[in-house]
């Protein structure tokens, strides 16, 4: 299994001399690194002389000893790839140092070396030494940083976006650690990070590697069950020679691009069992349900069983469920989509195990799919308003669900659907409902965010159609709620006077009892602009350019506020009841 294996410093590793490339294949996972992660390696460097770092396991797919000898990281590139980016640092700084020093030859001598840890020696540096994965942009934006600070010339400026990806935060995060350290502090800090070691491990085929990987425990971020689950299959099917392992990949590849994120991968592994299990050739005996700790288990059983059919099967339906995933722009008025929409922003997900089932088994019956949506869409409002049904029976319920669809297979209609899904035992009762929608909703905020978006845009006019979904560079909500009679515990001394007719102890108890009420919210992207000022001076706030940024920017929420006077008690008893009425129509199932 072992080709050869051994305990290598990190400057032989990156030896300039040694004709060597490593290359992240193109099905590896993308760089996933983080500040723990560079925390504990900066520290563990900066602390220790001659440290373990860990190990790396690869393919040596060299055919030409004449030629640059490539191998593949199976495991280690999450390490590997950081070291890299470690030393263009160390380069980027000593350059500047050059700046100061111009005769130091020993400096001049240091980043050549270092020039030449990154890049091939041998073909004057016109190829990478460590080639990273294509996944998210890895590699355009490796190439971009080695462009930008001098090396790499076959990239011209910066890939859009690049700032931020990870790879460039990894290369900021150590600039700014070693952006104050003397040229003498920079270099003991380099001759600590060649001082150290990795071993690497050298094996024949991809079969060797993963079982190898299986069996080590290498610090780093844990691989998720998506990559596992991959390197099984991988595996298997080389092993009974199916497929090639690039094959495997292309297909493999087919689910990643459907479904991009790590955490509705693992959603999809979790809900395509649960909506197949019914299948015999799907269910495990004795896992009725699909969990994390249960998910590796459950799909190396497919993929013994049939590794072929469970990547086909896997694909296909990543298809489907790579669909429930809608932004804003990409709805194009469609209803189904707007709904999905919906469902994706309630917090529906567990949701898509019912969908997955109705779109792959009857997709053919008209409208099922459509009404369907809609149907969830408004269950999980109801839900995350009530709190009922609890979070731990959702599986079961949508499994359930599937078994009560599968009874009825040959006539099912969504009134089978929704009479399931609005069984007592599983649907808060219409009181229910209304009495929490009445009562202090914000207890939920991003509930309530939903109920008040969804009121705004059902009156959405053709001149005020605003995205309550964008987000900023720090991807949080330009929308969010406001507080028309201010939630600080300090209450201001003209809501006191509007409130309670100036007693502070009053105000203080109103507030208590009404501050979360629905009648009391509306939605600003300014909430910072309108904070704690009088209602007057909320309602009138305007930008920079007398553009209106308060109570009269004419969204329908705040009709019965652009023309107040001030806030009292009754105004928000009076919009409570108007808003619950409003909510409560609307999300009638």
């Amino acid at each position: 299994m072992i080709q050869s294996a051994g305990n290598y410093k990190v400057a032989a590793l990156f030896n300039p001399d040694e004709r060597i490339k490593y290359e992240i294949p193109k099905y590896q996972r993308e760089y996933v690194w983080g500040k723990r992660e560079w925390d504990n390696l900066y520290d563990d460097i900066y602390e220790n002389q001659d440290h373990f770092l860990g190990s790396m396991i690869c393919i040596n797919r060299s055919v030409d000893a004449l030629e640059v000898r490539p191998l593949e990281i199976i495991d280690g590139q999450q390490r590997l790839l950081t070291i890299s980016i470690l030393y263009l640092v160390i380069y980027a700084r000593l350059m500047e140092e050059r700046k100061k020093w111009p005769d130091d030859d020993d400096l001049l001598a240091t980043t050549v070396n270092l020039k030449n840890r990154l890049l091939q020696k041998s073909d004057g540096g016109k190829t990478l030494k460590v080639v990273p994965s294509y996944q998210n942009n890895n590699h355009s934006d490796y190439c971009s940083l080695l462009s930008e600070n001098g090396l790499f010339h076959k990239q011209n400026g910066k890939v859009l976006f690049a700032g931020n990806r990870r790879i460039y935060k990894v290369f900021k995060y150590f600039q700014t650690k070693l952006q104050e350290e003397s040229k003498d502090q920079i270099l003991e800090f380099l001759d600590r990070l060649n001082s150290a070691s990795i071993v690497k491990i050298e094996v024949a085929n991809h079969a060797d590697a993963f079982t190898l990987f299986e069996s080590l425990n290498n610090r780093g971020v844990p691989l998720s069950p998506m990559d596992i689950i991959k390197n099984k299959m991988l595996a298997e099917l080389e092993k009974l020679k199916v497929m090639s392992t690039e094959d495997a990949f292309e297909h493999w590849n087919r689910i990643i691009t459907h479904i991009p994120e790590y955490r509705d991968q693992e959603r999809f592994l979790r809900q395509y069992y649960n909506a197949f299990r019914y299948m015999e050739e799907v269910r495990f005996p004795g896992i009725s349900k699909a969990t994390k700790s249960k998910l590796i288990t459950i799909y190396e059983n497919l993929i013994e069983k049939d590794p072929s059919k469970t990547l086909q099967e896997l694909v296909q339906k990543a298809k489907i469920y790579g669909n429930f995933s809608v932004s804003f722009e990409s709805r194009n008025g469609e209803e189904f989509r707007n709904n999905l929409f919906d469902l994706q922003n309630v917090g529906g997900a567990p949701g898509y195990t019912l969908l997955l089932y109705i779109l792959s088994e009857h997709g053919e019956k008209e409208n099922l799919a459509l009404k369907t949506s809609e149907l969830l869409a408004k269950y999980f409002i109801r839900r995350n308003i009530t709190d009922f049904p609890g979070t731990r029976d959702l599986d079961k319920i949508f499994i359930d669900a599937i078994d009560f669809c599968e009874a009825r297979r040959e006539t099912l209609n969504i009134n089978m659907v929704k009479e399931f899904l609005t069984d007592r035992k599983r649907f808060a009762p219409d009181q229910r409902f209304r009495e929490m929608l009445a009562g202090d909703i914000y207890d939920n905020p991003e509930a309530t965010r939903f109920v008040l978006t969804k009121i705004e845009e059902a009156r959405f006019t053709k001149e005020n159609k605003p995205n309550f979904w964008e987000r900023d560079n720090n991807n949080n909500l330009v929308w969010t709620i406001e507080h028309i009679f201010p939630k600080g515990e300090n209450i201001p001394d003209s809501w006191v006077e509007a409130i309670a007719d100036g007693d502070k102890e009053k105000a203080k108890l109103l507030q208590d009892q009404w501050v979360h009420k629905l009648g009391n919210l509306t939605l600003t992207a300014y909430n910072q602009y309108l904070s704690t000022y009088s209602f007057e001076k909320k309602r009138d706030r305007t930008d920079t350019r007398g553009n209106p940024i308060g109570y009269k920017n004419g969204l329908f929420l705040n009709s019965d506020l652009r023309d107040k006077e001030n806030w009292t008690l009754e105004d928000i008893k009076q919009r409570t009841e108007k808003l619950v009425n409003l909510a409560f129509e609307l999300f009638r199932v």
